[in-house]
């Protein structure tokens, strides 16, 4: 990468970053995208996948694989607290979790495959929305023109606070934890708060489940049998002094380091959530949000990250733990062989969502450099 061009995509970086929009809000995120890839001349450039999201195709000189290189479109709706020159413009949004430096990242491959076309197969540059949220990978593998691109391998990386800049952390299987939210809500019958007993009140059982629910996951070591429940959210009744509730809502996070692990806790949460009602009297109805599935790389792609960052002389460490944060990238290992890998942003860095987060632009070549070795190993 010339000095040139890493200041191009560090100035593309620094445009995105002050116009952050949310998950399945994309649009001018993904046009400003689309007119820079057009800078590059890939072969195709295909729009409206999964909503916002978008794909350039760089074809190789021969027939082969397709290998997918992945990135996100979403900011998060979080104020960003920073004196940067280039902070967000748009108040209470913010890419606070580097999707702006990821996708700087994958215009350097663009950058690099305008001058450097694989000698065989074909490489599809993946810009997805609504990772946030778990809905981004689900709709884009859902759109009718992903089957014609749809790559035999995809690769993916994530920045990681608390890692040294620049150094790498594969996960050889599990990469990042299931997690899902359950919005529970409980109905009983208000009444005057002289009268409380005309009524039927969720107190009693709001505040059992408060209890109950937590004690299904305590969190601890990462493995195999992590689980994790969290309490997010809780509301009783109105505020007010006159009238004893009816109503209450408990939303609570799960986390497993496995889909089957995450099944379990639904389901015993669901019997928990049913008895405490039947013992109130009370109606119920559990929803669930953010639905991720649990992460997991495959070995064929870890091997090709592997002999990329020894290639490049980048610090290595492999590992059996996940990540207790959740990523949709998983659902591209569904039909493809794919690995997420982590790429340090320093071990004193803001930590990912933290309203002073920025994306360190010294990762931008690196990052890009793995991503294109990957490239010239498997396509030639």
């Amino acid at each position: 990468m010339t000095p040139e061009g890493l200041a191009q995509l560090v100035a593309w970086r620094h445009e995105l970053h002050q116009a952050p929009e949310i998950s399945g809000e994309e649009v001018k995120t993904a046009a400003q995208v689309a007119e820079w890839l057009a800078s590059f001349g890939p072969d195709e450039i295909v729009t409206g996948l999964g909503g916002a999201g978008l794909a350039a195709v760089f074809q190789g000189l021969e027939e082969g694989p397709t290998l997918g290189i992945r990135c996100e479109l979403d900011g998060l709706p979080i104020p960003e607290e920073t004196n940067l020159s280039y902070r967000s413009q748009v108040p209470g949004k913010g890419h606070l979790c580097g999707h702006d430096g990821h996708m700087a990242m994958v215009l350097g491959v663009a950058q690099f495959l305008s001058q450097n076309r694989p000698q065989r197969g074909q490489v599809v540059l993946i810009f997805q929305p609504a990772e946030e949220t778990g809905e981004g990978a689900i709709a884009y593998r859902a759109a009718p023109r992903f089957a014609e691109i749809a790559p035999d391998m995809v690769l993916s990386l994530h920045n990681l606070p608390g890692l040294a800049l620049g150094e790498v952390l594969l996960p050889r299987a599990a990469a990042n934890c299931a997690s899902r939210g359950a919005r529970i809500r409980l109905w009983g019958k208000t009444s005057h708060a002289a009268a409380p007993q005309d009524g039927v009140s969720p107190a009693a059982a709001l505040a059992q489940l408060m209890t109950e629910l937590s004690s299904l996951g305590r969190g601890g070591e990462l493995t195999e049998e992590f689980t994790l429940a969290t309490v997010t959210h809780a509301k009783l009744g109105e505020r007010t002094f006159g009238i004893a509730p009816g109503v209450a809502e408990l939303w609570v996070t799960l986390r497993t380091a496995t889909d089957a692990s995450m099944m379990g806790m639904v389901t015993e949460m669901a019997d928990r959530v049913a008895r405490a009602c039947a013992q109130s009297g009370l109606r119920h109805k559990i929803t669930y949000h953010d639905v991720f599935e649990a992460c997991r790389n495959s070995p064929e792609a870890v091997d090709v990250l592997i002999k990329s960052c020894e290639v490049g002389e980048v610090p290595l460490t492999l590992t059996d733990r996940p990540q207790a944060f959740s990523e949709d990238f998983g659902q591209f290992g569904k039909s493809a062989q794919a690995a997420m890998f982590w790429l340090g942003a320093g071990e004193r860095h803001p930590q990912l969502h933290n309203p002073d987060y920025d994306f360190p632009d010294a990762l931008i070549p690196i990052g890009t450099g793995i991503f294109t070795r990957a490239i010239q190993d498997l396509l030639g």
